[in-house]
């Protein structure tokens, strides 16, 4: 096994694996189609794995292929990251915020306030399970989100540190009859079909804790449907529908859908700032920072003895680096 390998080889082999197509991938990287086969073909032997299998058809990636492209694409990071370091300039730092004007925001903001020279961009993309997908493969940097919902060999992948427990709630179509209620105890949502995100395969964290959470209470999760895209078509969607809506208290106000936070027992949400492992980053740093801030501030990680949380995110909640 060579301890030493051209970076140039590892952008052939990330190139091909994002197009699987040998032309375009060479177009992509201004280079001969018969040249980046070349390269190909000298990865495979320095590795001594076959990455792709190509026939006259497709070109598909082989089992050693997926297991070792997300290594590539970290160790392009890490080598523009050294270049950035050189010259003075640190890359931008691609932070998921999942939803708008929520507890990510919050940090985010804040971070930009503590490295005004640092570039953080954000990124929404609904959904840790898809956001850690891809920090895995080098196309996004931070997202948050409930680490504890992700497969452990994604965790093995990343780091993580607490951030928040933040209260659930619901969401109400206008008229529900729940909405004469300050707070929605959880035994008064027996009977209910609440939407949780079933069948969206970038949220399957939530969907997994809203489980936990109605196991045992009555409480149905509403059959996969297709995602609501946009404020006015979620609108149209809950009016028409009427399904209640799991949420956290910080969910942005939408006209005409309101929100109640749930107690009996105080349902908890974990929030965790989640990166990829190894990553070195002033922006990241930052965002770390903020973080601890704003928890100490407004004791965000603060339990209540008589809150909900799943042993599994609680054991995860705590251990912060």
């Amino acid at each position: 096994m060579p301890h030493d390998l051209d970076p140039r080889l590892l952008r052939s082999f990330t190139a091909v694996a994002d197009d699987l197509h040998f032309t375009r991938a060479a177009a992509r990287l201004y280079v001969a189609q018969q040249a980046l086969s070349r390269d190909i073909r000298r990865l495979e032997r320095e590795l001594g794995v076959e990455l792709f299998v190509r026939t006259t058809r497709q070109v598909t990636l082989t089992a050693d292929g997926e297991r070792l492209l997300p290594y590539a694409r970290r160790v392009l990071a890490a080598q523009d990251e050294l270049f950035a370091a050189a010259s003075g300039a640190a890359r931008p730092l691609l932070v998921d915020l999942n939803t708008a004007g929520m507890t990510s925001g919050r940090v985010l903001a804040r971070a930009r306030e503590l490295a005004p020279e640092c570039e953080l961009m954000a990124r929404f993309e609904s959904g840790l399970t898809f956001a850690a997908a891809e920090i895995v493969a080098g196309r996004l940097d931070v997202s948050f989100g409930r680490f504890a919902g992700l497969e452990p060999s994604v965790q093995a992948l990343l780091s993580q540190q607490p951030v928040r427990l933040e209260p659930m709630a619901v969401l109400l179509p206008a008229g529900h009859p729940l909405t004469g209620l300050e707070r929605v105890p959880l035994n008064a949502l027996a009977g209910e079909t609440v939407y949780a995100g079933a069948g969206n395969p970038r949220t399957a964290e939530w969907t997994e804790l809203a489980g936990l959470l109605f196991a045992g209470r009555g409480i149905t999760i509403a059959p996969p449907a297709p995602l609501a895209i946009g404020i006015e078509e979620f609108q149209r969607v809950m009016a028409k529908d009427r399904t209640p809506v799991l949420a956290v208290v910080d969910f942005p106000e939408i006209p005409g859908i309101e929100l109640r936070p749930l107690v009996d027992p105080v349902p908890l949400s974990p929030v965790s700032l989640v990166w990829r492992k190894g990553l070195r980053h002033p922006g990241l740093d930052a965002l770390r920072r903020a973080a601890v801030e704003l928890a100490a501030h407004e004791r965000w990680l603060k339990r209540d003895p008589a809150g909900w949380l799943p042993e599994r995110d609680m054991s995860l909640m705590c251990d912060k680096e």
